[in-house]
């Protein structure tokens, strides 16, 4: 199969299975496959990041295993930790014991009393699984450079017990919001692809494909509504997960087409798409009718 046909497949297969992907994505895709190298994805918080992960780990038939970075997060958080209470309670029925300490501090320091964290978990299962590094800009820098080895070399180093090397190598894929900026030598190590907000036609393939029983109708109107709202000024725009409980939402209050819908009922399922106290009070009742009346 030549390089064009197999990104018409792939981009067919991960239809199949929920996700829209562009020709340019789908693209990355097979050479992260083929490389076997990590990926970065940065976009706008909403714009489908994360998902690409979940629907690689369904296409590989495999798990996902995440790793969600924060402010402070560490390297035993993210690698391992130690299993004190096991330990101490070997080190209680080593006390007659007759071996030298350090025989005994080799069998206390063994993987056995490991608790596995979500990176050493992802490079020591059989089975190679899809690593999801998510918002890797929420971590400091320091945790930033820990991760140059793994990304790099598929190992990672623990001082008690040396280098551990990956038993099946995983698919990387971090993901950042932008919120700072990221390391050169993070970003040599990774392919790097920018999801924008979808286009009013994948979002609208989006939402067919994932709420089929939407009417055809009520669901360009709504699609319509959120290309138009995340042109307002909002403090947080709405994404496609929201774009899809909206839809949801739309269904379950029983509203085939905007128009039609009661004013109070639109602004009620509103809460599906705002999330800020600031943004449902910019999007009065006059302000959605008007947005509306456009679709």
């Amino acid at each position: 199969m030549d390089r064009m046909h197999a990104v018409i497949d792939l981009q067919r297969r991960l239809k199949q299975l929920g996700y829209i992907a562009e020709r340019p994505l789908a693209a990355t895709l097979l050479l992260m496959d083929d490389l076997r190298r990590p990926l970065l994805l940065e976009g706008e918080a909403g714009a489908g990041k994360t998902e690409v992960a979940k629907v690689l780990a369904r296409l590989y038939d495999t798990e996902c295993v995440r790793l969600q970075c924060y402010e402070g997060l560490d390297v035993h958080a993210a690698l391992y930790e130690w299993n004190y209470q096991r330990q101490l309670l070997a080190i209680r029925l080593l006390e007659q014991d007759t071996r030298s300490i350090e025989a005994k501090e080799e069998g206390i320091f063994s993987e056995r009393y490991l608790l596995k964290r979500p990176l050493l978990d992802s490079i020591t299962r059989d089975q190679a699984v899809v690593l999801l590094i998510d918002e890797i800009d929420r971590a400091d820098e320091a945790f930033e450079a820990y991760l140059l080895e793994l990304l790099s070399d598929f190992q990672l180093s623990i001082p008690e017990l040396g280098t551990i090397r990956a038993r099946s190598r995983p698919w990387v894929v971090l993901t950042s919001n932008a919120t700072r900026e990221l390391s050169d030598a993070l970003r040599r190590r990774c392919l790097y692809h920018y999801l924008e907000y979808p286009s009013f036609e994948k979002e609208l393939l989006i939402v067919e494909t994932r709420v089929p029983e939407a009417p055809a109708k009520l669901a360009r109107q709504l699609v319509e509504f959120v290309q138009s709202l995340r042109q307002v000024d909002l403090q947080r725009r709405p994404g496609i997960a929201e774009t899809l409980d909206w839809a949801a939402a739309l269904l379950r209050l029983e509203i085939q087409t905007l128009p039609e819908a009661s004013p109070e009922a639109i602004l009620d399922s509103l809460t599906a798409l705002l999330k800020t106290r600031s943004d449902r009070a910019a999007i009065t009742q006059d302000v959605a009718q008007r947005m509306v009346a456009a679709c």
